[in-house]
């Protein structure tokens, strides 16, 4: 691409992009992209002649949507193309309490290799640069106003990717532009430690979800291959450790898979991991995936693991399902190619 996407560029990285002085005018083209801008004519505040100079010079938005999916439970998923003809999933999620969350992506694809994702079977295309990230939430917005939240769970390990998605939330979260709150922003992990150490020490200060699925060395192992390099012991202590770094509690995230890992020892198991350390953990049954070889665990099957994990004295939300329709839910993102 000839011209210089700036969705992701911070104030100072559009003046010295684009060579533009004086360095209020970063700031000014910075807060419209912010407010949802798509074009340059709609900076009302710069010149005509400026706006034609951005315009020959630059983009908006290095990719483009390609397909709207909604679901009857409110759910939005739109399949996105970027400009090298790769594509992700993003996804608007509401609650019962009406708060929208946009589900972003990553990478196109992922090389993390979970048993039960979708996204998992993909491999993995390429990282997303920062501003493909930031555009994902842009998009989102535009399609159903302002978004109350953010979590990086979408496609693709954010731990393989930390530099892009700390450029995107310096973004969305700068005063100048978005203002997006960082508390209101999730970063999910299947269990990368020396990323959960480098994002307590280095920053930014998010919440952190821990995709766990089973604390049972041997299956986890089967079912996430990560573990096999970052033993749940030593996942432990990064646990603990961010933590204790930042003063935030952890979500610990299970995809309960029916007769796998939803009985009583899987149970003790999870809490023994859990005990100690201040987590909420978040059950969510596994969404049909076609071809992948697991089933959805029964209403009781859940609600008897769920409450095995309670009267030990957890943390406990046993999640809704939204999106499954439209291939939205948990563990279903896959479209890696335009079409």
């Amino acid at each position: 691409m000839d011209k210089i996407p700036l969705t992701g560029l911070m104030p100072e990285e559009i003046c010295s992009s684009l060579s533009l002085s004086p360095a209020f005018r970063g700031v000014q083209i910075f807060k419209w992209i912010g407010s949802g801008v798509t074009s340059f004519d709609e900076m009302t505040n710069l010149s005509a002649q400026l706006r034609a100079d951005l315009a020959e010079k630059a983009v908006l938005r290095s990719s483009s949507v390609t397909n709207t999916l909604s679901d009857p439970d409110g759910t939005i998923k739109l399949q996105i193309t970027l400009r090298d003809g790769l594509a992700v999933e993003t996804v608007l999620l509401t609650d019962r309490e009406d708060r929208k969350t946009a589900c972003v992506s990553c990478q196109a694809g992922c090389a993390m290799k979970c048993a039960f994702c979708k996204t998992g079977t993909l491999g993995l295309g390429r990282n997303l640069t920062a501003g493909e990230i930031t555009e994902q939430f842009l998009f989102l917005e535009k399609a159903a106003g302002p978004l109350d939240n953010i979590v990086f769970m979408g496609m693709g390990e954010p731990m393989m990717n930390l530099g892009a998605i700390r450029g995107a939330v310096a973004v969305l979260t700068d005063k100048r532009g978005r203002n997006l709150s960082a508390r209101r922003i999730t970063l999910s992990t299947c269990g990368i430690i020396k990323g959960i150490y480098d994002l307590a020490d280095n920053g930014p200060f998010l919440r952190l979800a821990l995709s766990l699925t089973t604390a049972d060395d041997e299956l986890r192992s089967e079912l996430m291959p990560v573990s096999r390099t970052n033993p749940l012991p030593e996942l432990r202590k990064a646990v603990a450790y961010y933590i204790e770094k930042t003063g935030k509690r952890v979500t610990l995230e299970a995809a309960l898979l029916s007769g796998r890992n939803t009985g009583p020892e899987s149970a003790r198991r999870m809490i023994d991991f859990a005990k100690g350390l201040d987590v909420h953990i978040n059950l969510i049954p596994w969404n049909p995936v076609e071809g992948l070889p697991f089933t959805e665990p029964s209403p009781s099957e859940s609600a008897a693991f769920t409450d095995m994990l309670e009267k030990a004295g957890l943390n406990v939300t046993l999640r809704t399902r939204r999106g499954r329709k439209i291939g939205g839910a948990c563990g279903q993102l896959g479209r890696t190619a335009a079409t």
